[in-house]
């Protein structure tokens, strides 16, 4: 009997397996290797062009990395390798030409606060090829089952104040290499100030010049050269300034040398706990890379007329992190800096982004001992540097002064980025902004017309022509959190001691649902038991299915419901007016066919 159990619920999980995967064959729009697409037509003027679009994007990727890996206080080669393997595994199932992924300010922050909130015990790198594991897998889920098609429903408010208080904890976070001091494990932003501060007086004046010396540097690449790469420059400059400081006693903290043997296959080391642990934040870094990405591609397909797919990004980005946590590296996602470069380099395909991988690969080996010649002072002021460019006043700006929505979610991510786990920043700005739109939608407006001495439909102001027939226009989202407020609205129209028949315009009212209809009935049932009448008119065919299908149609009475005319928007209403004055027993009362001034507006 154990046996039989065991063939049949295998039987029924082949089963489920091949039900999912024809469901992907058939419903998912993925493709394999749409790199193949982009080497139609490929010849060596063009492999010249990405051979040297990746030479350029490699000399940003390769101290980008390290300083990546040093802010979320990982081994400097989890950056570079990041680089490397995400670089070359991206591309080739993504449909961008120019778009690189490898490791970001934001991925390595969120990589950080992670760890921030971890007991001091934690394994960091183990952790570290969990985490990534489980967001490449996330990744590949969501683009699966067309995840990523949601995303455009975050409010981009969300993301400027996560970055913006990022960037802040980042700038924080790297002062006290800037001032080659020592300030022990810190469990707050607060906290990592007050120790920085408290440690200042103690601080290497040589590691602050050399903090001064790069921040000089990368200005003045930015301002006059600024087609060369100014991580790889300022890192130079700041490096051979410290070797000859050194040469005559005056030394600084240097960066850890990068092993040359680190750059191998190695699988995760799995455990129940950290998965559950490392769950939420991977779900995080998965949704903020996924965003991050999407904008991206987007932005990159602008310049270049191709066709984007979300969920095909998501699921190049999911493999990419997959192949990251085989091989000792951080967190992926796609680059606006070096997709850029990428671009004014002159890429014409992915290739371009796998040349870029394989030189910070080799680079690895063939530069990771000269690693320890550079101060740890001028990483950080590189760092603070790229934490400083996020920092977008301007969009800054319009969130605030937008809405009082935008506003409130802005500030509300940027507050929790700063004093909480950034995946939790994430989630509660998130939560904020669907709780004010949903806030927003879910208030129906509701108008009571009634006719001017021209006869035409027009708002009421005084008194109803009719005391006993009351119009009400309802327009809005009628959708279960509205429904309470419809019929309370409603309830109160239909106090009115004189009011015998409601007559509700319904042409703009939208998306009713179970708790909609459910209000519905209750106000019929409630006019029904007075002796009281309620008609609809100029609902639409949705509205006229979903009342016959719940079988509130019949509670209404079919002679009740008017169907809108597309070709004469007021015939419903003016058919519902005929009908009401049946109801009162006035048929000789003539009703015209009206004006609506309101009919050409939402």
């Amino acid at each position: 009997m154990p046996h039989f159990s065991i063939a049949k619920q295998s039987r029924k999980a082949a089963r489920a397996f091949s039900a999912f995967l024809h469901y992907v064959v058939e419903h998912v729009k993925l493709e394999g290797f749409p790199i193949i697409s982009q080497l139609r037509g490929y010849n060596l003027e063009r492999f010249f062009s990405d051979a040297r679009a990746g030479f350029n994007v490699a000399l940003l990727a390769f101290p980008q990395g390290m300083a990546y890996a040093m802010l979320a206080k990982l081994p400097i080669q989890y950056g570079v390798y990041s680089s490397a393997i995400a670089a070359v595994i991206g591309p080739m199932f993504s449909r961008s030409s120019l778009m690189v992924i490898g490791p970001t300010n934001a991925t390595a922050v969120m990589l950080f606060s992670v760890f921030l909130t971890m007991p001091p015990e934690i394994d960091r790198l183990q952790a570290t090829a969990i985490l990534v594991f489980l967001v490449g897998i996330f990744l590949i889920l969501g683009a699966l089952f067309q995840i990523a098609s949601l995303l455009k429903f975050i409010s981009r408010s969300v993301i400027i104040g996560y970055i913006t208080g990022a960037a802040l904890l980042i700038i924080v976070n790297q002062l006290h290499h800037v001032t080659g001091t020592k300030i022990g494990d810190a469990s707050s932003l607060v906290d990592l100030l007050y120790r920085t501060l408290v440690a200042f007086p103690q601080s290497n004046w040589v590691a602050l010049v050399l903090a001064g010396l790069t921040f000089a540097s990368i200005y003045a690449v930015r301002r006059f050269w600024k087609k060369l790469p100014d991580a790889a420059l300022a890192l130079l400059v700041s490096s051979l300034f410290a070797l000859a400081m050194a040469w005559v006693g005056w030394g600084s903290p240097m960066v850890d040398p990068m092993p040359m043997a680190d750059l191998k296959v190695t699988p995760p080391n799995f455990s129940s706990q950290w998965i559950f642990i490392l769950a939420g934040p991977a779900i995080a870094i998965a949704f903020l890379a996924a965003m991050e990405s999407t904008v991206m591609a987007k932005t990159m397909a602008a310049k270049t007329g191709e066709s984007t797919n979300a969920n095909q990004e998501m699921l190049s980005l999911g493999i990419a992190n997959l192949s990251c946590s085989f091989f000792s590296a951080m967190t992926a996602s796609g680059s606006l800096t070096r997709s850029a470069l990428n671009g004014q380099s002159g890429a014409t395909s992915g290739v371009s982004s796998i040349v870029s991988g394989l030189i910070c690969a080799v680079g690895a080996f063939a530069l990771g001992p000269f690693t320890s010649y550079i101060p740890k002072s001028a990483l950080a002021a590189l760092v603070i540097a790229v934490a400083l460019s996020l920092i977008d006043f301007r969009r800054i700006k319009i969130a605030l002064r937008s809405t009082k929505s935008d506003a409130a979610v802005l500030m509300t991510t940027f507050v929790a980025a700063m004093f909480t786990p950034l995946d939790f920043a994430i989630f509660l700005g998130v939560g904020v902004s669907i709780a004010l739109f949903l806030q927003k939608v879910s208030s129906p407006k509701l108008i009571e017309y009634t006719f001017n001495d021209e006869g035409n439909l027009g708002e009421k102001v005084e008194e109803r022509n009719d005391p006993h027939i009351a119009i009400i226009h309802v327009e809005g989202e009628l959708f279960f959190g509205a429904a309470d407020l419809f019929r309370d609205e409603i309830r109160n129209v239909g106090r009115d001691p004189q009011l015998r028949v409601l007559v509700l315009r319904m042409r703009n009212a939208h998306h009713l649902d179970a708790t909609s209809i459910l209000a519905l009935e209750e106000l019929i049932l409630s006019m029904q038991r007075s002796g009281r009448f309620i008609l609809l008119s100029g609902a639409s065919k949705e509205v006229y299915r979903i009342m016959r299908d719940t079988g509130v149609l019949e509670v209404l009475g079919r002679n009740n419901f008017f169907l809108a005319s597309p070709s004469n928007p007021n015939l419903a209403t003016r058919n519902a007016l005929k009908r009401a004055q049946v109801l009162l027993g006035d048929e000789k009362v003539e009703v015209r066919i009206y004006h609506d001034p309101n009919s050409g507006k939402k």
